[in-house]
This record gives C-alpha cells, structure tokens and sequence, in this order.
C-alpha cells in the first residue's frame, strides 16, 4: 500500500480566511486593490527595466526577474481567493489544488533563491566594485537566474510528489485560503510525520539556510561600507535597506510556516497573506520609492518620452 495511491477525494472546500459576510466584502475590496496593485507595480518595473538603456544592469536584471516571479506568484492564489470570497461555495477540485500547491512553490521557492542571488549581487557590487561587472557579466546572471527558476522547479516537483503520494480518502475541508501542503498533509488518511519531516528538510531548511546566507551577505557589506564616504555608504545603504525589508518581509513568514508543519496555529492564515499577497505588492513600491534611477526612468515612461534622450 505504500507505493499506492488511493485517494478517492475529488474536490476539496477552502474554509478562507473569514465566515462573516461584511468582513468578507471589506477582504474582497482590500486584497482586489493589492492585487491590481501588484499588476500594474510589477507590469510597469518590467517594461521600465525593459525599455530604459539605462537599467540594463545586472541589478536591474534581476529585479524585472523578481517581479516577473511576483506577478505569477500572486496570480496563483489572489484571483481563485477573490472568486471565492464571492462564492457560497468555496471548492477547488483534487488536480486544481496539487496545481496550484505546485506553482505556489514554484514561483515562491524561485524568489526564494532570487532574492540570495540579488544579495550576492550586492555583495560583489559594494565589496568588490572593481571587478563588478566582471563577475557579474551576461552570462553568469542569466545562468543565477535560470539556477533560480531551476532550483524552484526542482523544489516544488519534490513538495507535490511528497502530497500526491498521500491517500486522501474522507475528509476534504481545508482551513486555508488556498492549496498548501502543511493544510492538505491534515488531511491525509494516514500518518504523515515523515512527510512532515521530508517537508521541513525540504522548504524550512530552504527558507532559513538562504536567509542566513543574507544576513552573512549584509552584515559583510555593512563591515565594508564602514571605510566608504558618507555619500557612497548612503546609496549603498538605500538600495540594501530596500532589499532587507523584502527578505524580512518575505522570509520571516516562510519560516514561520515551513519549519513546523506537522503544528498549526490560528495565525498561520493571517501569516500566509504576508508572503501570498503583501509582498508581491510591496516589492514594487519598495523597489521605486527607494531607487532615483527607477523613479526617473518610470516618470520618462509616462511622459512618453524616448529612453535615449537624457534631456
């Protein structure tokens, strides 16, 4: 029976996020603002980044990638969340929920590994300037990049084959707003510790050894900028804060979640929109409001102006 997946479920029911009717309109409002949000926000850094000569840089590179990543992120659980704050009945079938548990962490453990990439960026950047675009030319950012998507598939490939495996022969009501292993393992008819624990070796150590690996990046980049001029350590700092305030935002939830899913907490709900909906949205506002490069080149685009003209 190991081997041997009897799952006879064909559609499970997302409890979401609340039961009360005005509660769940005033949801509906706020999360289809964040969402056109993060649509235009990341849609326009993307054409930005593409268009302007001037943002073809490495870090530059990396961010349209980022909100590429973003823009599928969201759109994976946002728009089924939206119907079903709208809907009596809240159901997504067996294949539709592995679906989507597979390109959530797809698309997540993909920024996962970009915003690693985009800290070592900036390490090599403020640590080693001179050899910068060395290090960092075309071809070995297209290879991080490719590197990241790949890890992500890889990733995730393992996180459905670890669910799909499961029997889930009875109950099928999922308290959460979308498909997610820790809520749909509850749900299995039969013991998944070991899943429980391949899960956490899988996604948890992902989440915390890559947000180390940030903090040892950022804190060797602060030791650096401590002998730069206060008009180089204050650009430096700006564009790191805006990175930092990402990963917090990003990985402080996913380690949150993914670092004990065999436990659940009344929270946890609360805690997946941080990194499911309010970081898509805020990377592109954090991102702009803290870049004079990304501001100008976006002010030139909604002037319809030409990218080559500097005037």
């Amino acid at each position: 029976m190991m081997g041997v997946n009897t799952t006879s479920v064909e559609f499970f029911i997302l409890l979401g996020l609340s039961k009360g009717p005005h509660l769940q309109m005033f949801l509906f409002f706020l999360f289809l603002l964040f969402y056109i949000v993060i649509v235009i926000g990341n849609l326009l850094i993307i054409i930005t980044v593409k268009v302007d000569p001037r943002l073809h840089s490495p870090m530059y590179f990396f961010l349209s990638n980022l909100s590429m990543v973003d823009l599928c992120y969201s759109s994976v659980t946002a728009p089924k969340m939206l119907v079903d704050i709208l809907c009596e009945a809240k159901t997504i079938s067996f294949n539709g929920c592995i679906a989507q548990l597979f390109f959530f962490h797809f698309f997540g453990c993909t920024e996962i590994f970009l915003l690693t990439v985009m800290a070592f960026d900036r390490y090599v950047a403020i640590c080693n300037p001179l050899h910068y675009m060395t290090i960092m030319n075309q071809r070995v950012c297209t290879l991080l990049v490719a590197a990241s998507w790949s890890g992500g598939a890889v990733h995730s490939t393992a996180q459905t084959l670890l669910t799909i495996r499961l029997p889930f022969c009875g109950p099928n009501r999922i308290d959460h707003f979308f498909c997610d292993v820790p809520p749909v393992l509850k749900l299995a008819c039969t013991n998944t510790y070991i899943t429980g624990v391949l899960i956490v070796s899988n996604s948890g150590l992902i989440s915390l050894i890559c947000f180390l690996l940030l903090l040892v990046s950022y804190s060797a980049i602060l030791i650096t900028l401590r002998l730069r001029s206060s008009e180089g350590k204050q650009k430096a700092l700006s564009t790191c804060a805006a990175h930092l305030t990402v990963v917090t935002f990003f990985f402080g939830p996913c380690i949150f979640i993914y670092t004990r899913p065999s436990t659940s907490f009344p929270i946890d709900k609360i805690v997946s929109v941080f990194y499911a909906v309010i970081t898509p949205m805020l990377n592109p506002i954090i991102y702009t409001l803290r870049n004079a490069e990304v501001k100008a080149a976006i002010r030139k685009l909604g002037r319809g102006r030409t990218f080559g003209d500097d005037k």
